[in-house]
């Protein structure tokens, strides 16, 4: 990494329709992607020359507050006198209670930017915080009227005009996409917003910084950039121009991570790895439908499932249920081995998959088992304290989920899910 800034557009495509969501007709932010300058470095230049910021709010890391001086780094470089209001760390999958407090601190101190420092929840929160400013969103009853579930959207919602910074910290990819995530407290629902301005301006990519993550959360949310591309490649609505997207991430992310696992302090695999989440989230924006392994996902991340780490157990699970309920359709088993040769051909991968015991008659869930395993995550709900006796409430709330009826197998009764979640049980 030289001291020479790289600047660009992320991928452009225009925005598809997100599984029977009309997203097409949003106007939704293509972010700027730098790289190159350290992360307070970057994000002081552009608050001041492209933005013309001078009112800045942040919402940091937690960890990286109360344990490291990135913060404190951060508020230096912009300078103390421009930042109007910290929010160190926000409550995994990001509490409507939470999104309301933030933003009644910057409505407060008329903040003219956000920066988040961070990833997952903080950067979810603050897409959300930012349309509450532009609509005057004070309760959550009133937050609720523009969840994408509700029927009462408003006709002339306003889009946010304060800009958004995200300098993330691992590879879930959410600074690439507007939607946002929150969680209602009294049912303990997540829903999904996404309206015109939503998403960011710039992500800011420093891979030094992404040394300060703690190994398990860096390498999950790797897998989660893996579970994008394979279910993209996967996918029965997928795009010749999804496809090269899907299949660049891969070829990055899988090798990366695995250098990443052998020696912490990689910095180029880093910043690779970084790029890959990128492309992995490209198929996203273009509304490329995803399958089973997001929409289970969905329902445990409520559970305190991180995402990265539903990945690791859900996606080998959903590509061993799709080739075996799929064989009447042979473009399941196509993609599926698509994905299998494009695995086997990268020589890191194929070696780590020899080790443990595979050939290439193995299947595509076996290679991402293996692959996982390598990376020492979790591979069963066992692990991550998820009984059976939730199981039939996952199964409706998974049904409930955009991207079941887009499995390649489409997800459509209860006993379908159970089948897969008894597969990790």
């Amino acid at each position: 990494m030289d001291s020479k800034e790289t600047f660009e557009l992320a991928f452009t495509e225009p925005p598809g329709n997100l599984a029977g969501l009309p997203i097409e007709h949003l106007s939704l932010p293509t972010p700027h992607v730098s790289w190159g300058l350290t992360y307070e470095e970057s994000c002081a230049k552009h608050l001041e020359h492209t933005f013309h910021a001078s009112r800045v709010y942040i919402i940091a890391s937690g960890s990286l507050a109360r344990n490291t001086d990135r913060v404190d780094r951060l508020i230096k470089a912009i300078g103390e006198s421009k930042v109007v209001g910290v929010r160190n760390g926000i409550t995994p999958h990001t509490p409507w209670s939470e999104i309301l407090s933030i933003a009644a601190e910057c409505r407060a101190a008329n903040a003219d930017s956000v920066v988040t420092l961070g990833a997952g929840s903080i950067t979810d929160g603050a897409k959300i915080v930012l349309l509450c400013l532009a609509n005057d969103i004070t309760e959550p009853s009133q937050l609720a009227r523009y969840s994408i579930e509700s029927t009462e959207i408003p006709a002339n919602v306003k889009e946010p005009t304060i800009p958004l910074i995200n300098i993330p910290t691992t590879l879930s990819g959410g600074e690439y996409f507007s939607t946002g995530g929150g969680t209602e407290d009294s049912t303990h629902h997540k829903h999904g917003f996404i309206h015109s301005g939503m998403g960011s301006r710039l992500v800011i990519l420093d891979a030094e910084l992404s040394t300060l993550t703690p190994e398990y959360h860096w390498l999950s949310t790797g897998v989660r950039s893996i579970d994008h591309c394979v279910e993209a490649l996967c996918s029965l609505g997928s795009t010749a121009k999804s496809d090269e997207y899907a299949e660049n991430g891969l070829r990055m992310i899988v090798p990366s991570l695995m250098k990443c696992k052998k020696d912490p302090q990689d910095i180029p695999a880093r910043h690779k790895c970084q790029l890959a989440a990128r492309f992995a989230m490209a198929n996203l924006r273009a509304g490329i439908p995803l399958g089973g392994s997001h929409a289970i996902g969905h329902q445990l991340g409520p559970l305190g499932v991180p995402h990265g780490i539903t990945s690791c157990i859900m996606s080998p699970a959903v590509m061993e249920y799709n080739i075996k309920y799929g064989s009447e359709n042979p473009q399941i088993k196509a993609r599926q081995d698509k994905v299998r040769d494009i695995l086997w051909s990268e020589p890191e991968v194929a070696a780590a998959l020899r080790e443990a015991g595979l050939s290439d008659m193995s299947s595509l869930g076996q290679l991402l088992d293996a692959i996982i395993r390598a990376l020492g995550l979790p591979r069963s709900l066992h692990e991550v304290q998820v009984g059976r006796d939730i199981f039939p409430a996952l199964s409706k709330g998974a049904l409930r989920d955009f991207w079941s009826p887009t499995n390649p197998v489409p997800l459509l009764r209860e006993e379908q899910v159970q089948e897969i979640l008894e597969a990790v049980a």
